[in-house]
């Protein structure tokens, strides 16, 4: 009864693990060692279902098929690990390995030789098989956690000297063990495969990390410059803020529209006015420090916050050289174009505590620059508040 128990416990395993390799197969995008898994665990299968066959008939036919079933198995893992995490032997290695296991497997019983010694041959190959599992998981070089393949290389290993041990431990020690072996197999073969599915869900979840992260780097970016856009300083402000400054340190807000971009787009095309863009973006990304945030927030408008500066006076530096950056002339395709930039500045948090009203006054500033004239920087003012007579 224990016998039957065993097999009907573990075909009903590998058939839920063939379906669940099945169905992350069909995740686009999945890698393809997780279908050659699928059809080895289905090979798995089929062998205890043929082992019970065995069992009930003591068919010669039948321990042939269940031996080939479970080569088969051992070569599907082997080419599912390869290709899952690269492929550490040459492929003809350890097919040659397995077919010439197939072909011994053939001979010997077309030509009646002892069962043992079959036994013993299977027992052998199934082992090194493994064991080159066991190698190509823990050496391989997809980023699955360490400990996952740890996992699938020791059932790998164990697996290995299960089966090593099958027949020794039959002729010397035990002759009839094969309920227990089978119970310990079969919780060998769920361990292992419930590791080599948490493998591929691993790689489903780094893909999900990648995916996200990409889709906020592309909320966040803007796509011509590959400069902050306003949508990251409007989220973000909070997080700089924290981040950026120490007590009793100024932030300021930089304005920055480009003076005579206009001419360009419209004398020498949308495509020499983008290229410009980019110059302007690689200056600012270049020249600003690390704490700071660049970010373009309009058609030729752009936006510096300055972190980290301990008094007003560093607030001027930093607007001459964004001015002397923006003055040099931009080459473009062998012509030389004239910028100039007009500058209005915000001071955090004398002029607002919010990112909104930061902007707000800052863009009022560099209104009133160029409303002066152009080519130049100015601090927001506050206006005066006239006394109504009473």
């Amino acid at each position: 009864m224990a016998f039957e128990i065993v097999h009907a416990v573990g075909c009903a395993l590998y058939l839920l693990f063939f379906v669940l390799m099945l169905v992350a197969r069909k995740v686009p995008r999945t890698n393809p060692g997780c279908g050659w898994w699928a059809l080895a665990i289905l090979a798995a299968f089929c062998s205890r279902l043929v082992y019970v066959w065995v069992y009930q008939f003591d068919s010669e036919g039948a321990k042939l098929a269940y031996s080939l079933l479970s080569l088969s198995e051992k070569l599907l893992l082997l080419l599912g690990a390869s290709a899952f995490f690269g492929s550490l032997f040459k492929p003809w290695l350890y097919s040659g390995l397995v077919l010439a296991g197939l072909v011994f497997l053939l001979v010997a019983y077309l030509l009646q030789w002892s069962p043992w010694l079959s036994g013993l041959v299977l027992g052998l190959i199934n082992s090194v098989t493994l064991l080159m599992l066991a190698f190509i998981v823990f050496k391989g070089e997809l980023a699955v956690p360490l400990l996952i393949r740890r996992c699938i290389a020791l059932f790998a290993v164990l697996r290995a000297v299960h089966w090593f041990l099958f027949e020794p431990v039959s002729l010397v020690l035990y002759s009839d063990w094969r309920t227990q072996a089978f119970w310990l197999g079969t919780v060998l073969v769920v361990g292992m495969y419930l590791c080599l599915l948490s493998a591929v869900f691993a790689l489903f979840h780094k893909r999900l990390i990648e995916s996200e992260s990409k889709a906020l780097e592309m909320a966040y970016k803007d796509p011509l410059t590959g400069l902050n856009n306003k949508r990251y300083v409007d989220a973000l402000f909070e997080q700089v803020l924290l981040l950026a400054n120490r007590p009793h340190q100024l932030l300021a807000v930089f304005y920055i529209d480009l003076d005579n971009f206009k001419p360009i787009n419209d004398q020498a095309g949308h495509k020499a006015g983008d290229a410009v863009l980019q110059e302007v973006a690689r200056r600012l990304r270049q020249h600003m420090r690390s704490t700071d945030v660049c970010a373009r927030v309009g058609g030729d408008e752009f936006l510096v916050i300055a972190t980290q500066l301990d008094h007003p006076a560093g607030v001027n530096l930093v607007a001459e050289k964004l001015s002397e950056l923006l003055e040099l002339p931009v080459q473009i395709d062998g012509q030389s174009y004239n910028l100039g930039a007009s500058i209005g500045i915000s001071i955090y948090p004398h002029h607002g505590s919010e990112i909104a009203d930061l902007i707000e006054k800052a863009d009022a500033a560099m209104y009133s620059v160029k409303r002066s004239g152009r080519h130049g920087f100015t601090m927001y003012q506050v206006e005066p508040v006239l006394a109504e007579n009473s």
